[in-house]
């Protein structure tokens, strides 16, 4: 249950990052509110799941989940550049999560 809740966190955490882009500095109402809440939210399961996960497991796994994800989300909503290296990077970057998760004794 712990690592479902901190994938589910991991997608809020993406939800978040990029809900930031739309709040326009946080002068848009809904979008700031979404962005709030699924802050919230994200940082209440992270939490849930630590209580039974590593935390250096757990924290790193939610970061490179959220990381991962604005960055795609980034490329396809906002047109940001998908480099080669950018993209190899990114591609280390889910080994580095498959590998937390690998070793994490859980």
């Amino acid at each position: 249950m712990a690592w479902t809740l901190l994938i589910i966190a991991g997608i809020l955490e993406v939800g978040w990052a990029i809900g930031l882009k739309y709040t326009e500095g946080f002068t848009r109402v809904v979008p700031t509110l979404l962005t709030l809440g699924s802050m919230i939210a994200s940082m209440s399961l992270l939490g849930v799941a630590a209580k039974t996960l590593p935390i250096g497991t757990a924290y790193g796994i939610w970061v490179g989940i959220g990381a991962v994800g604005a960055a795609v989300l980034g490329i396809v909503l906002f047109k940001e550049p998908a480099t080669p290296a950018r993209l190899a990077f990114l591609g280390m970057m889910i080994v580095a999560i498959v590998g937390l998760k690998a070793t994490s004794g859980h």
